[in-house]
């Protein structure tokens, strides 16, 4: 955890932006569940529960800088949107996830690069500038756990 949050706080100097105390809390928060969609509504609740005078836009605008800079990955759920601490390294590599639908663990999965051409040619007129895949299920753990019952 302390080398993750090392990391961390040297990507943020490199990125010419200032390590608040409340850009550590954050970061410290989402390193601890590293292999889990957190959900932004929940990090907000928490993050004012410490500092209570810090504003939504406050929290919101860092977990946006964070992911610019590639801390962090925010995705959109059928309900809010979530974040976890990412597991690029700061090296914003476009990668997937496979996504417990039981314990909510998240494990990075490699694919080929897409072919954005096929799908412009089957949508004339359209210019693809980026994609999310996911794929859900149970993890080997609750896959082994739900067998066992």
């Amino acid at each position: 955890m302390d080398k993750l949050i090392t990391q961390a706080e040297t990507i943020i100097k490199n990125h010419q932006l200032r390590l608040t105390k409340q850009r550590r809390s954050l970061i410290d928060l989402l390193v601890h569940q590293p292999d889990h969609y957190l959900d932004i509504t929940m990090v907000d609740r928490l993050m004012r529960d410490m500092y209570p005078g810090i504003s939504h836009n406050t929290i919101y605008r860092n977990l946006e800088e964070f992911e610019e800079i590639g801390l962090v990955e925010i995705t959109q759920r059928s309900n809010c949107k979530a974040v976890k601490f990412s597991c690029e390294d700061g090296a914003h590599q476009h990668h997937h996830h496979f996504i417990c639908q039981k314990c909510g663990r998240v494990q990075e999965i490699q694919m080929p690069k897409w072919p954005t051409n096929f799908y412009e040619q089957q949508l004339p007129g359209v210019q693809i500038t980026g994609h999310s895949f996911e794929l859900y299920g149970l993890c080997a753990q609750c896959a082994k756990e739900a067998g066992s019952k």
